[in-house]
């Protein structure tokens, strides 16, 4: 079996399953956020469930319209506590003490290897950085797996990614996850487990792991999974103190394909609308694409890395002239430690914004905004029609690192480094 069908075999009490079978599997832990919460909420009460599974393996964080960008979004939210006060629900975060879910969820520990986790939100697929099996599931499944702490599945096949070598300057996971979506494309791993091994995992820390597992889901993927290593051990210690189990494969065998990557031949990538496979290399941008706006944060990319790769950009440097940039680490702790180490003055000194946690506008949601025919370089996750505000604007996706440079010249191009 691979790695995820091993999870899900130890989840469903079984010795084996195999592709295309159907589970019921038992949950380590359920999650929502201020959007998709309420609907399970509706749906959990509308079926007459009284009480929930175990209120220390639910997590609710409020995080994409908060702090409440309006009365909608404050009555959303406000159900959420309501909900969670009822229930004395353990992991409920609400402003002040929220951040990101998917960045979250992992600094708190509340995720570990040969868990089996569903999230009322696609990018759940995160925390297989970790070695868990994590996935995204609709709001009623959310409100099943609340009451009876259990959902069904249909067991994946799964590619293997074998990588090797070390990144280059100026690239990271954000590079890699989008040199492979570019390869394969948005849906090159529909309903399949991407599950990443080999040598190379050595040169990739935990953060550039979190943001590759994080867009796994945009190459159509149930799921993406790392082989568990001493660097996945490390950033466990002092947040996990269950027990948990680490799955390896058996063999190459069990996999569909096996796609080698040589880490050190990636280079700075950016994705241009209107998918995530629409990807150029810098070199291979012939001509400048002048932006209105810079966004470094999400879910993808605002850990404190992220940050620290922005700011040596911005140091001692102004953002272009008519660009606006906003800079949104993923957690408290993160914000924090941006002021500790100076981050936040850096950010300041060079024009951006800098923002409590919020996935914003990421989504459309506030804290960033475009109209019709502005342009966005952004280190999110989507760049669909519309993703970021108006449908007729444009999001680039690509790598803090890039995103500041583009910032500074007010423009993506090939010669964005030659700062």
């Amino acid at each position: 079996m691979t790695i995820t069908q091993k999870i899900l075999a130890k989840a469903a009490g079984l010795d084996t399953v195999r592709p295309g079978q159907l589970i019921s599997a038992k949950l380590d832990m359920v999650l929502g956020n201020d959007i998709t919460t309420p609907v399970a909420i509706n749906e959990f009460e509308k079926n007459g469930f009284g009480s929930v599974f175990d209120r220390t393996r639910i997590s609710l964080v409020m995080d994409h319209f908060t702090p409440n960008k309006d009365i909608k979004a404050a009555t959303l939210t406000k159900q959420c506590r309501t909900f969670a006060r009822k229930y004395d629900i353990l992991n409920y975060f609400d402003v002040g003490d929220m951040g990101i879910e998917h960045a979250l969820i992992p600094e708190k520990g509340l995720a570990a290897p040969g868990e089996c986790i569903i999230g009322a939100d696609s990018h759940t697929c995160t925390y297989g950085a970790l070695g868990a099996f994590s996935t995204g599931v609709g709001s009623t499944d959310m409100a099943a797996g609340m009451a009876t702490g259990t959902a069904w599945f249909k067991v994946p096949s799964a590619i293997k990614f074998e990588l090797s070598g070390k990144l280059p300057p100026h690239t990271s996971g954000k590079d890699v996850i989008l040199h492979i979506i570019g390869k394969i494309g948005v849906d090159g791993a529909l309903y399949r487990s991407m599950e990443f091994t080999g040598s190379g995992l050595s040169s990739l820390t935990m953060d550039d792991r979190l943001t590759i597992a994080n867009m796994a889901i945009e190459a159509g993927a149930k799921n993406g999974v790392f082989e568990v290593d001493d660097i996945t051990r490390e950033y466990l210690k002092g947040r996990v103190s269950r027990p948990y189990t680490e799955f390896t494969a058996d063999s190459d065998d069990d996999y569909d394909e096996v796609i080698k990557t040589d880490l050190s031949e990636i280079k700075p990538t950016v994705a241009f609308p209107h998918l995530p496979e629409n990807t150029k290399t810098i070199d291979e941008i012939t001509e400048k694409v002048p932006i209105d706006q810079a966004v470094i944060g999400s879910c993808t990319n605002g850990r404190i890395s992220d940050m620290r790769k922005a700011a040596a950009v911005l140091k001692g440097r102004r953002i272009a002239k008519d660009v606006r940039c906003i800079v949104i680490p993923a957690t408290q702790s993160i914000y924090l430690q941006c002021i500790k180490e100076g981050l936040a003055e850096i950010f300041i000194n060079a024009g951006c914004v800098f923002s409590t946690p919020t996935c914003g506008p990421c989504l459309g949601g506030h804290m960033g905004i475009l109209a019709e025919g502005e342009r966005a370089v952004s280190t999110t996750n989507r760049n669909f029609v519309g993703r970021m505000g108006h449908p007729g604007s444009e999001v680039y996706l690509a790598s803090p690192e890039t995103a500041a440079a583009a910032a500074v010249k007010g423009y993506i191009g090939s010669d964005i480094f030659a700062l």
